[in-house]
C-alpha cells in the first residue's frame, strides 16, 4: 500500500493515543519498505530495513502499534516473547522457530486472499453439491417438477440463507491431521499429502452437519481445489522476507547481566537472535526463508536493565530506539472517547444486547481517567489496561443485573457521581496507600 508516513501516522492515531515518536518512527520504516521496492534489484539488495526498539512501560501501546502497522499493509506479522526462547543445549523453543512462524502466517495470509478471489465459484459449486442432496430429501416435495428445475429452486433458496438450520448427511474429505515432529518445532508430516501424492484416492467420510456448516466446509474443499498451492507458497515466502514483521516483546528480560543462576542463558538467547537479526536463511517446511530483509520491532519496559546491557553487536542491529512515555489523565479521556471502537463504545453495545442503553457524561469520562492515572502512580503502572480493571468494577452491578431481551430498553447515564460512589473501594485503598511505607 502506497502511503506516505503522515498518512500511516493518520491511520495509526485512529486506534493508538498518544505515542508520537514511535508512531513517525515506524511510519518511516514502512515508507522506507516501499521507497525500496521503487529500486533496481542491484541497489535493493544493499538496503537492509532499520531496526526498532520501543522502550516503555506495559500497556502504553507498544504491541499494538506493530499489529496495528502490519494489518495496515496486510504484511504477515509475527509477536513473539523472547522470553520462551533459550540457548542452543537447553530445553525450550530455538530462535530459528520465530521465522518458521512467520512463514505459517505468510502462508494464511495469501491463502485468505486466494480463496476470497475464488470464492463466488467455490461457494456455486458447494451450492449445486448441497441442493443435490436436500433433493433426495424433499423428494416427495418435487411433484410434477423436473429435477434440474428443482434442484435450481433449491440451490437459489440456500443462497438466501433459507435452510441454513437444515440438518443433512453429506461426504466430506477426511484429512487426517499433521503429525508434529517434537513439539514446538514447527516441523510437521502430512500423511495425507504422501498418500495423496502416490496416487491413492482421498478418504471421505459422511457428516451430519446444518447446511450452512456443510456449505463452509465444501467451500473450502472447493477453494483448496482451485487454488495453486505452489504459486501460494512462493508468494508467502516473497512477502515473509520482504514485508515481514517480528515483533519481539519482553526484550528487557534478556538483558540481565552475569552469569549465575537465572542469568546463565540470557546472552546466549541474545547470541542466538543475533544472526536472525543480522540476516540468515532458515529452512522451514516451505523451502528457506532469508531475514535480511524482515523488519524486527523489539520491545521492553527496561525497569530494572537498560537497553545498554544488551550485548554490542544486538543493539547495533537496532539502531533506532524511541521511548513510549507513560500515560496521564488526558491521555486517558481521549482513550475512552477518541478511538473508532473506544472503550465506552465497546461497553455500550455489549449491554446494548440485553436492552440497557448505557451513557457516559463527560465528567464521568474525566473521573474515570483521573482515578485511572492515580491507581497507575499509586501502585504498578499497567497503562490503558488498568482503564479495564475500573470499567469492570464500574459497571459490575449493570453488568451482573443486565439480561434478557424481554425487558424493554432501559436509558443508563453514568455522571460523576455514579462513578465516584461505585468506585469509593478503589479510592479508599488508593488513599491508604499513602501511608503504606
Amino acid at each position: 500500500m502506497d502511503l506516505s508516513p503522515k498518512q500511516i501516522v493518520h491511520e495509526l492515531n485512529k486506534h493508538i493515543i498518544g505515542q508520537e515518536e514511535a508512531k513517525k518512527a515506524v511510519a518511516i520504516a514502512l515508507r522506507n519498505r516501499y521507497r525500496r521496492s521503487c529500486l533496481s534489484p542491484a541497489l535493493q539488495d544493499e538496503i537492509t530495513p532499520k531496526n526498532i526498539i520501543m522502550k516503555g512501560p506495559t500497556g502504553v501501546g507498544k504491541t499494538e502499534i506493530a499489529r496495528r502497522l502490519a494489518k495496515l499493509v496486510k504484511a504477515p506479522f509475527l509477536k513473539v516473547e523472547a522470553t520462551k526462547y533459550t540457548e542452543v543445549g537447553y530445553v525450550g523453543r530455538d530462535v530459528e522457530s520465530m521465522v518458521r512462524d512467520l512463514a505459517e502466517c505468510a502462508i494464511r495470509l495469501v491463502k485468505e486472499e486466494k480463496t476470497q478471489e475464488v470464492s463466488y465459484r467455490a461457494t456455486a459449486v458447494a451450492e449445486r453439491r448441497i441442493a443435490k442432496v436436500l433433493a433426495e430429501v424433499k423428494k416427495d416435495e418435487r411433484g410434477e417438477t423436473a429435477k434440474e428445475v428443482f434442484e435450481q429452486k433449491l440451490v437459489d433458496d440456500i443462497h438466501e440463507g433459507k435452510y441454513d438450520s437444515t440438518v443433512i448427511e453429506i461426504e466430506v474429505i477426511d484429512a487426517p491431521k499433521p503429525l508434529e515432529l517434537s513439539p514446538g518445532s514447527g516441523a510437521a508430516i502430512d500423511l495425507g499429502s504422501i498418500f495423496g501424492g502416490m496416487g491413492m484416492p482421498k478418504k471421505t467420510k459422511k457428516r451430519k452437519l446444518t447446511v450452512r456448516e456443510a456449505r463452509n466446509l465444501i467451500m473450502a474443499e472447493e477453494a483448496d481445489k482451485l487454488i495453486d498451492n505452489d504459486a501460494v507458497t512462493a508468494e508467502a515466502i516473497r512477502r515473509a522476507e520482504n514485508d515481514g514483521i517480528i515483533f519481539i516483546d519482553e526484550i528487557d528480560k534478556i538483558a540481565g547481566k552475569g552469569n549465575q543462576g537465572a542469568d546463565v542463558s540470557r546472552e546466549g538467547v541474545q547470541r542466538d537472535i543475533l544472526p536472525i537479526v543480522e540476516g540468515c536463511t532458515v529452512m522451514t517446511k516451505y523451502g528457506p526463508v532469508k531475514t535480511d530483509y524482515i523488519l524486527f520491532i523489539a520491545a521492553g519496559a527496561f525497569h530494572v536493565s537498560k537497553v545498554e546491557d544488551l550485548i554490542p553487536e544486538l543493539q547495533g542491529r537496532f539502531p533506532i530506539q524511541v521511548e513510549l512515555k507513560s500515560l496521564s489523565k488526558e491521555d486517558f479521556v481521549n482513550i475512552l472517547t477518541q478511538p473508532e471502537n473506544s472503550i465506552t463504545a465497546q461497553y455500550s453495545a455489549l449491554l446494548s444486547v440485553d436492552n440497557i442503553d448505557l451513557h457516559f457524561t463527560a465528567d464521568a469520562i474525566e473521573k474515570i481517567a483521573e482515578i485511572s492515572e492515580d491507581i497507575n502512580n499509586t501502585s504498578e503502572d499497567i497503562g490503558a489496561r488498568r482503564l479495564h480493571t475500573v470499567m469492570e468494577y464500574l459497571l459490575e452491578d449493570i453488568s451482573y443485573n443486565a439480561g434478557g431481551n424481554d425487558y424493554p430498553v432501559i436509558p443508563v447515564e453514568v455522571n460523576a457521581k455514579y462513578v465516584e460512589e461505585h468506585l469509593a473501594n478503589i479510592v479508599k485503598n488508593r488513599d491508604l496507600k499513602k501511608y503504606v511505607l
